[in-house]
């Protein structure tokens, strides 16, 4: 290929139900158009877009980052190989229906005086083809010769609790190298379960992170013939489910701890409307055991995973921080959960 030219991923949220999925396609473009890749488009009646008789949509290029599975740099401030975020639009140019980043951007816009940041910590769980979790297969067995209950899996090292660090020590290279704000890893409560946290950014920089670092992980995990689930409860029985706890705060919650609560007490009122919009079978893993609060209840506290809301400890000794919301799913959307608590905490609390 062309020095003058390289290759470019176009990657996009579809419009699937209940849980939208990650899509992306290559196009070659000039080294020139790297800093602005053109508009494209894409068949919509295949990815729950559009219907065939009218298919087209519109991919406008938001974010670009350096593809890390791709060779990259031709010379030392060159690359030959990029992944380009993208909103989808109808082809008169406005926001489809499926496009929930727009939104955010609107309420971002409006609260952006009050710096609010997030970070996310995405679980995640390895499965086989077939949607069955991979880790009890490999797991530290016991008398019964089945896997130990959970326990030593959680930030565990060695066969049979740290199932699957290959891929995640590939993933965590993946992201550093695209310029992922990607900031930790560890393993999970059950076997083949993993997170990773992205931030601390501006709600619409968090959200673009998490959707390329999903992406990512689902290509790193392709090379292995493993699947990734973001299913809220991916195994029945004593184990517990997947979220993507969501770490937030304003630059009047850092400072000050009454403000946190303020923020908890606001996210409270909306309880409801919020546990709707935050993922896929969120009844299933918020059952208020396995460190959660049951869904039809809400409540804050320090230091507290059983409840809703918990502010670290450090928050309150050192009077100011953030709070951590850990009702949103591993299936959530990141663009519906900042915007929503941002809109919820800026307009109501602080």
């Amino acid at each position: 290929m062309s020095t003058d030219m390289i290759k470019a991923e176009y990657i996009w949220v579809d419009g699937t139900k209940p849980t939208a999925q990650v899509r992306s396609k290559t196009r070659i473009i000039s080294r020139a158009e790297i800093r602005n890749p053109p508009v494209w488009g894409f068949d919509g009646s295949s990815t729950n877009q559009a219907e065939g008789s009218s298919s087209d949509c519109v991919l406008k290029p938001v974010e670009y980052f350096r593809d890390p599975l791709r060779c990259c740099g031709l010379s030392p401030n060159e690359d030959d190989s990029i992944m380009v975020l993208c909103e989808v639009l109808n082809v008169d140019m406005t926001p489809h229906e499926s496009n929930e980043r727009g939104a955010l951007v609107e309420v971002y816009e409006k609260h952006k005086d009050k710096e609010p940041w997030f970070g996310l910590e995405q679980e995640y769980t390895f499965v086989d083809l077939f949607g069955n979790p991979i880790g009890f297969d490999y797991a530290v067995q016991d008398e019964d010769h089945e896997a130990q209950p959970q326990g030593p899996y959680y930030c565990g090292a060695g066969a049979g609790r740290a199932i699957g660090r290959e891929i995640v020590e590939q993933h965590l290279d993946a992201c550093i190298k695209a310029g992922i704000k990607i900031s930790g890893i560890n393993a999970e409560v059950m076997p083949g379960q993993w997170e990773f946290q992205v931030g601390a950014a501006d709600p619409v920089t968090v959200s673009d992170h998490l959707w390329v670092a999903r992406y990512l992980l689902e290509r790193v995990a392709e090379r292995h013939d493993i699947c990734i689930s973001f299913d809220s409860k991916p195994a029945d029985g004593d184990w517990n489910g997947a979220g993507c706890h969501t770490n937030f705060s304003t630059k009047k919650m850092r400072s000050s701890l009454d403000a946190c609560e303020r923020a908890a007490v606001a996210l409270g009122e909306r309880h409801k409307m919020l546990i709707e919009n935050y993922g896929e079978g969120i009844e299933e893993r918020l059952t208020g055991e396995h460190e959660t609060c049951s869904y039809e209840e809400f409540k804050y506290g320090v230091s507290d995973r059983g409840a809703s809301i918990r502010i670290p400890w450090q928050v309150a000794k050192e009077d100011g921080g953030y709070i951590e919301d850990r009702r949103p799913n591993a299936n959530c959307d990141p663009y519906v959960v900042t915007r929503l608590i941002t809109e919820t905490v800026c307009e109501m609390a602080v």
